[in-house]
């Protein structure tokens, strides 16, 4: 739901040096620059907002072995979710498969997330392209209905065997108002699942697509450890603030513009999404 065109909004996620988060910011607390211009800020929001939310779970082959742990872990995470947010679930390997639509019942989701079964390839650009179509779907029609939007992908590896590159989907997520939130499970030599490129491109591809989007990247030793990552993340989107400006930019060129967020906190650090695509007419 956007009141104007020309409005630009995003998520913010405030951090003290603990990374312990920051939800007392009053609108004059922040300071928003869109290529280096300093913005009005005009919307500003530090409710906690209901959340449309895709969780991915990586079940190719090599998964086999830490997917019990994977799905209670998921499970527990579903169960953070309250009434008013909605959630899917999506398993890929070779294929992509939605097994719960949008929904807020913890049952649908506890249940679909027990359905995944391990075997094949990976295919998460595919995934994450299906995930980040589905959340445009998500419309609101008045200003009561206003979601922030995420998605949660779990992998163990490089992408094998999707038919979309990786800088389509990438492309799609910066045009997209969803935060990305990856996981990259690391095998017990503390690397990721190894294909034919090597750990390197997977772990490269998981940071960029958090960092672009606001989100975040996590790269676990252990599958034990995915509990409080997952905690963490329902935490983080229950301390976002929402924060909007008009651009003093008024050129419809669809050019790429930069958006930095300061806060006037010492000690804190604000992180949002790296910018957005200008409109074209």
């Amino acid at each position: 739901f956007r009141a104007g065109v020309e409005l630009v909004s995003m998520n913010v996620t405030v951090t003290d040096s603990a990374q312990r988060f920051i939800t007392d910011l009053n609108q004059e607390d922040f300071s928003v620059y869109e290529d280096g211009v300093k913005q009005d800020v005009t919307l500003f929001n530090r409710t906690n907002l209901p959340i449309a939310l895709a969780l991915l779970v990586d079940t190719s082959a090599s998964m086999e072995m830490r997917l019990p742990v994977a799905q209670e872990a998921a499970i527990g995470f579903a169960r953070k979710l309250r009434s008013q947010d909605l959630a899917e679930v999506v398993d890929f390997d070779s294929r992509v498969v939605i097994l719960q639509n949008f929904t807020n019942s913890v049952q649908e989701l506890e249940t679909a997330i027990r359905r995944t079964s391990a075997g094949g390839s990976t295919s998460m650009y595919n995934a994450i392209y299906i995930a980040l179509k589905d959340l445009k779907k998500i419309v609101a029609t008045s200003a009561d209905e206003i979601r922030r939007q995420a998605i949660v992908v779990l992998s163990d590896g490089e992408d094998t065997s999707s038919l979309l590159p990786f800088e389509e989907v990438l492309d799609l997520a910066k045009r997209s108002e969803t935060a990305i939130y990856t996981i990259g499970l690391r095998n017990n030599e503390g690397l990721l699942s190894q294909g034919s490129r090597g750990f390197k491109e997977a772990e490269f591809v998981l940071r960029q697509l958090s960092q672009e989007t606001g989100g975040r990247a996590f790269f676990p030793n252990q599958v034990s450890e995915l509990n409080n990552i997952y905690t963490l993340i329902a935490e983080e989107l229950s301390s976002q603030y929402t924060v909007g400006y008009t651009s003093r930019n008024a050129k419809r060129d669809g050019a790429w513009r930069r958006i930095v967020v300061r806060v006037n906190r010492p000690s804190t650090q604000a992180r949002t999404k790296q910018g957005y695509f200008a409109p074209t007419r």
